[in-house]
């Protein structure tokens, strides 16, 4: 799990520096773990929301939104007076394991 929440770090930072992020501002990333879940935010103060895109086959970009919602357990987007919040949910495995025998 560590490295998909690593890949989704990057790719939704990599949004909110492209896309979300107005010159002179910055954006911010948490990470929380919970007992059942581990939640990624990625908060920048640009307008507008991002889009799932269909990128064609020879683009070069416009597949990350996509990619993350298919590794991540949730997705969503809280709107702000100012900015956005994009946010990824990763259910953990919380089944005791089994004792040594």
């Amino acid at each position: 799990m560590a490295e998909d929440i690593e890949l989704c770090v990057s790719e939704l930072a990599t949004n909110a520096l492209l896309h979300g992020v107005p010159p002179g501002r910055e954006f911010s990333v948490g990470i929380h773990r919970g007992e059942e879940l581990v939640r990624l935010e990625v908060r920048d103060s640009g307008p507008g929301l991002p889009v799932v895109q269909q990128a064609g086959d020879d683009a070069c970009s416009g597949r990350g939104l996509h990619l993350v919602r298919e590794i991540a357990d949730g997705f969503g987007v809280d709107d702000h007076v100012v900015g956005k919040t994009v946010w990824l949910i990763f259910k953990t495995s919380t089944a005791p394991e089994p004792a040594p025998s």
